[in-house]
């Protein structure tokens, strides 16, 4: 891949997942301090990340696979998307804010997909060269984490003046960058525009549901659902834990998990060429588990160390897992539905596994607290981490080892 291809490239997945990170972060402690929000309603707004997963795959594979180019898809979204951040950073109360990000999540969630698949169709070599560019994304949410830190947004004082508010104001203008220069990027054709007799089902994107005949990809799609039920804990719940347990800075504290992804995802190709795609699942799936334990047992104190461990085992459990199943999806997609595939695993991993997730994460928090809104994060985190050991439990028993191609 030439060299300014590449450099694009990084470029438009370092502002996807800057935008993404500005505000997602800190969104459960944003609404619990500025909106007063409870768990309940924490729960629902984490939700939306899900309706909008759930409906990506119909999106892409109604667009983008089949009448129009994906980066200039990719564009419109985040130019509405700036409009939707501001009216988010303007919104007073927890009635305004729901519905607004509802809509901004069902733009946002397909151009998961659409990055991946803009990437892919410069590559020739997925496997090698993805996660040189996708390792960008992970920059570009570490750099959102320490702006907020380093700006005291998620500060004592910073929460106490309402400071946090704007992360939504910072991810509008980036958006609207990333609007623009989204339509500058490389060409990528729509796939599925054949000839012959029209398909609803293909229309919808729904042909791309075929990966599931193949034995070892259904348990690998419903190993995808179960896991990141445990994975929406640590999203919805991190950064109000250690923020009501009084650790400073949490958010750049966060950040460190993004560090470690960039490095894990560095190691991914040697990892994956070596051990192969079942093991890399397994590793992930297991640093799962270890670190909601040491979120159970660590403190702001003597037990610091565990939680900074808990939080750099991210790199581990995002890129073994999700970057290993975007390839492996890839490899089993057809030429014709790159872009649908994507958003099927989208579906699965952002969209189902996590709607269920952040439920049960409602739910659970709700159940462990006093009545003064203090919460019993051990009883909490070891919830998430008994899932995880379920699910790995499940994955090798039954998914059979498998040598992928990713040769074009």
């Amino acid at each position: 891949m030439p060299f300014i291809v590449r450099f694009r490239l990084s470029l438009m997945m370092f502002l996807e997942f800057f935008v993404w990170g500005s505000w997602y972060v800190t969104m459960g402690t944003f609404l619990g301090s500025n909106l007063k929000a409870q768990d309940q309603d924490i729960s629902l707004a984490f939700s939306t990340q899900s309706f909008g997963a759930i409906l990506a795959p119909f999106i892409v594979g109604l667009i983008a696979d089949r009448y129009f180019q994906a980066q200039k898809i990719l564009g419109f979204i985040h130019l509405l998307g700036a409009v939707l951040m501001y009216l988010l950073y303007s919104s007073e109360n927890f009635a305004g804010f729901f519905p607004l990000l509802l809509i901004y999540m069902i733009l946002f969630m397909p151009t998961l997909a659409l990055v991946n698949s803009i990437s892919f169709n410069q590559m020739k070599n997925p496997e090698k060269e993805f996660s040189v560019i996708r390792v960008w994304g992970t920059i570009g949410w570490v750099t959102a984490g320490f702006i907020i830190s380093a700006l005291a947004w998620d500060s004592q004082t910073g929460l106490a003046e309402g400071l946090l508010k704007n992360t939504w104001i910072m991810a509008s203008i980036v958006s609207l960058g990333l609007g623009i220069y989204s339509f500058t990027l490389p060409s990528t054709p729509p796939r599925a525009k054949t000839a012959g007799e029209f398909k609803f089902s293909e229309v919808l994107g729904l042909d791309a549901l075929a990966l599931l005949k193949h034995k070892n990809y259904a348990i690998f799609f419903l190993s995808s659902i179960l896991i990141c039920i445990p994975l929406a804990f640590y999203y919805q719940n991190a950064s109000p834990f250690l923020t009501e347990i009084g650790v400073e800075n949490s958010t750049g504290k966060m950040a460190f998990g993004q560090v470690s992804e960039v490095l894990f995802m560095l190691a991914l190709p040697i990892f994956f060429s070596r051990f192969g795609l079942k093991n890399t699942l397994i590793v992930a799936m297991l640093a799962w588990a270890i670190r909601y334990v040491l979120f159970a047992f660590g403190d702001a104190d003597s037990g610091v160390w565990m939680l900074l461990v808990g939080i750099a085992l991210h790199g581990v459990c995002y890129d073994f897992f999700f970057v290993s199943g975007q390839i492996y999806t890839d490899a089993h997609a057809g030429e014709k539905f790159k872009s649908s595939a994507q958003g099927l695993i989208t579906l699965a991993t952002y969209g189902v596994g996590m709607l269920i997730g952040f439920w049960a994460a409602g739910q659970i928090s709700n159940y462990y607290q006093d009545a003064t809104g203090v919460h019993f994060w051990k009883s909490i985190w070891m919830i998430p981490s008994g899932i995880s050991i379920l699910v790995l439990l499940f994955f090798i028993s039954l998914f059979k080892k498998e040598k992928i191609n990713t040769q074009p």
